[in-house]
């Protein structure tokens, strides 16, 4: 699998590059006869497409998905789905300056080491470019959880040292409409307009910043996550861990719980009717043993400064030879705002799996 390839039984591979004619996925093990609703997958490209404000990469990509296989009247046929989103607006020559030039902070030595040849244009394979087949692929398997009722709201908390306020108790549409009320994604609009004037600050400055992403997992039945090795969280840690410029993972009291007694963490069981047992705490984020308790799931996830600044910097080439760098063409200061979808993407890919997986554990 070469490390392409991501899930057991709804299992997703991508394909493509940067600067190559198209990217793209292959989406296997989708049960037959789920609706597949274009319009919905192209609504969750446009979120992570490049230019659409100006804190983001002014690279103009429509990101148009083609589907080539494994739908016919509007529904899966239960063979694998073949999605194609054509590159239209790659500029290779912005990249000629490091053809034989290690950036600082990128995957150009590591790839040349691994493989002895690397594609310079914008990173290649390396690029989260590459992040819009998972979208889509997220898309489908977002299809496939709302026949369950379970839905995944993601939205950023924090860039650099601006935290936003911890969520009110708004429903999930509430929640979609503030998220989507602003260019940087956060939902209290005041930390937003903050956000937004930080961002652009750095931009200008030639520079970039870091922030978080917090994703919360709604209606997830208990009893998904397996045993030892594919627990639950692991898997969501794997699945954010993947993406590019992802630093760190936590999920429940994360961190933090390492500070409290067990007497303080312990989530107490209350009962519920025939809903089953809740908890009155939910410092565990909705897994327990590493399968869901039927809480809410939430996790965040840390991603780091885009490695290219327009600055120059020391660095090497690939004879070994001290050299120095500047990056050139179009980059995003700030990641966070279009990793949104692509963090609910692979939630949602980590849960379509493990139901699928969940549906063949017990007579």
């Amino acid at each position: 699998m070469a490390g392409n390839t991501f899930g057991h039984l709804f299992r997703i591979s991508t394909f493509g590059e940067s600067h190559g004619e198209a990217i793209g996925v292959i989406v296997d093990g989708c049960p037959a006869q789920l609706p597949i609703d274009l319009d919905f997958i192209q609504s969750e490209l446009d979120k992570r497409r490049p230019g659409q404000s100006k804190i983001t990469t002014q690279r103009k990509e429509s990101d148009t998905v083609q589907i080539l296989s494994g739908t016919f009247e509007g529904k899966s046929t239960g063979t694998p789905i073949a999605l194609l989103i054509p590159n239209e607006d790659h500029r290779s020559k912005d990249y000629e300056h490091n053809k034989t030039v290690y950036r600082p902070s990128h995957a150009d030595y590591t790839y040349d080491a691994k493989y002895g040849i690397r594609d310079h244009r914008g990173g290649g394979r390396s690029s989260a470019r590459e992040t819009a087949a998972r979208v889509a692929a997220g898309a489908i398997a977002k299809l496939l959880l709302k026949h369950y009722g379970i839905n995944i709201f993601a939205h950023v908390s924090a860039v650099g040292t601006i935290n936003a306020p911890n969520l009110q108790a708004l429903s999930a549409e509430e929640l979609l409409t503030q998220r989507e009320d602003n260019i940087v994604r956060c939902v209290d609009p005041a930390t937003a307009k903050e956000m937004i004037e930080f961002i652009d600050q750095v931009r200008k400055d030639g520079d970039t910043v870091g922030g978080k992403v917090s994703c919360v997992i709604q209606n997830c039945p208990p009893g998904l996550g397996e045993p030892v090795f594919d627990k639950l969280h692991a898997e969501l840690g794997k699945a954010m861990l993947s993406i590019n410029a992802v630093h760190g993972f936590e999920y429940g009291s994360g961190f933090s719980g390492s500070e409290m007694r067990g007497s303080e963490h312990n989530d107490i069981f209350l009962t519920d009717g025939d809903k089953g047992p809740k908890t009155l705490t939910n410092f565990s984020g909705g897994i327990q043993g590493g399968i869901s308790n039927g809480m809410e799931i939430g996790f965040t996830v840390a991603f780091k400064p885009v490695a290219t600044i327009m600055h120059n910097q020391q660095t090497v080439n690939a004879a070994g030879e001290a050299a120095e760098i500047k990056g050139k063409g179009r980059h995003d200061p700030c990641v966070v705002p279009r990793a949104v979808v692509i963090v609910e993407a692979m939630a949602a890919l980590v849960l379509a799996d493990q139901l699928l997986r969940h549906r063949a554990s017990q007579l």
